[in-house]
């Protein structure tokens, strides 16, 4: 049994996460236009019509910018806190919000939700865990801080999707004025190469089969430099970058350290992967 999954885009110029157990799928986040969304989904041979909920992790526009569109065009479902919903504007159609609570496991057909409490620059900030078949993936993106909560629900995943945002030092030599320095190292801001390095490191789960490396900032990170501090560290786990300018491939996610990368619009060309722990 296993879930499908890809990152359709993943930086500060938008973030969305597709998780899918057979027909029923989710949207962690709507940080792409309604049009764009479809048009990566479509080049991935995933249909729009699997998607039955989209789930916001927090109001900045780069996770939110899509959500109206997607909503009103398909009639979706929109999970989201009322402080975020207040802080974001949205129009969103009143009979398609649905507000969710921490640690409370929102059923979207067979895969099951949970939101969980993180530390970000805003309202009320969530991340996500999604279950389905005995698989459970980790949307842990826009993190000041690795607190308990992100620590507990970490350890819980057999892929997951990490924030790495920034180098120190490109972030220290860099462009940006001290006070955005200072917004972006702060427990409120976004988590270093280091950070979730060493939350990697201290709390891998032993059948982390797939880490994605996430919202890599464009100008204080590199996707080389961030994939080659951790794959001296990655073991049997897969370690990959989800770009900031394009989708990644979908993935199967399976027990026991299981993963398949899959290419959905020609099967045949297919490749396997697969991290063998107690099989």
């Amino acid at each position: 049994m296993s879930l499908h999954i890809a990152s359709l885009n993943s930086g500060s110029n938008g973030n969305c996460y597709f998780i899918q157990n057979g027909e029923n799928a989710v949207l962690i986040d709507a940080g792409l236009s309604c049009r764009e969304t479809e048009k990566r989904m479509k080049r991935l041979g995933l249909k729009i019509e699997h998607v039955k909920a989209l789930f916001i992790t927090h109001e900045h526009s780069d996770h939110i910018r899509g959500v109206e569109g997607l909503s009103k065009k398909h009639n979706l479902p929109v999970y989201i806190t009322e402080s975020t919903l207040k802080q974001s504007r949205l129009g969103i159609n009143k009979t398609l919000v649905r507000v969710f609570a921490p640690y409370v496991s929102i059923a979207i057909g067979n895969l099951s939700v949970t939101a969980f409490p993180k530390q970000h620059d805003a309202v009320d900030p969530h991340s996500f865990l999604i279950e389905g078949n005995g698989i459970t993936i980790g949307v842990l993106t826009d993190i000041g801080h690795v607190c308990e909560h992100v620590i507990d629900n970490f350890i819980k995943c057999d892929a997951a999707f990490l924030e790495t945002n920034y180098d120190e030092e490109m972030l220290e030599n860099g462009r940006y004025p001290v006070y955005l320095k200072t917004r972006i190292k702060s427990e409120k801001g976004h988590l270093s190469n280091n950070q979730a390095l060493e939350l990697f490191r201290k709390n891998r789960p032993r059948a982390l089969s797939h880490l994605f490396l996430a919202h890599l900032s464009r100008d204080n990170n590199s996707a080389e430099l961030a994939l080659d501090l951790f794959q001296k560290h990655a073991g049997a786990t897969t370690v990959e970058v989800a770009s900031r300018y394009s989708e990644t491939a979908v993935y199967q996610i399976g027990k026991n350290g299981f993963s398949r990368k899959l290419d959905l619009m020609n099967p045949e060309m297919e490749t396997q992967q697969m991290s063998l722990f107690d099989l």
